[in-house]
């Protein structure tokens, strides 16, 4: 029995639609990375890009366990002498809610070209209005 391969023009992406409002951000993220790297099909092909778009709306409404919410701590440089900047999940969630899912996400994904080909298919909404009605994305269930 031989193994199949998927191909370029094989590939079939659909689009789903993700209601973050009542949902663990880490959980989430788990899976939109799962679906984004196309691991949910059978299809599945290491080096090619077979994963699927995930619209995610209400990004303002995700849940966080324990104190993550103010413990939580995101850092980065910004090139210049003394230029370590600090921000707590909190800060980041009032400032720009739909950041701190597509880092969840981005932490996910592998480091790679096809990576960051694989974020660019992630669209992250504050409220529950998104453009892309268009596509008819399939709404995914909530996991009790």
């Amino acid at each position: 029995m031989k193994t199949t391969w998927a191909t370029p023009s094989s590939i079939e992406q659909k689009w789903y639609l993700m209601d973050a409002s009542e949902l663990i951000l880490g959980r989430m993220a788990s899976k939109i990375a799962m679906m984004l790297m196309g691991k949910h099909k059978p299809t599945y092909t290491p080096f090619i890009d077979t994963g699927d778009f995930i619209v995610v709306v209400n990004a303002e409404k995700v849940l966080f366990t324990g104190t993550k919410a103010r413990d939580k701590k995101y850092n980065w440089h910004t090139g210049y002498f003394g230029g370590l900047k600090e921000r707590t999940l909190a800060e980041y969630l009032e400032k720009d809610p739909e950041e701190v899912i597509r880092l969840a996400v981005k932490r996910m994904l592998p480091k790679t070209k096809m990576g960051a080909q694989m974020l660019s298919k992630l669209k992250i909404y504050a409220g529950p209005e998104h453009p892309h009605a268009a596509q008819k994305p399939e709404k995914i269930q909530k996991e009790a």
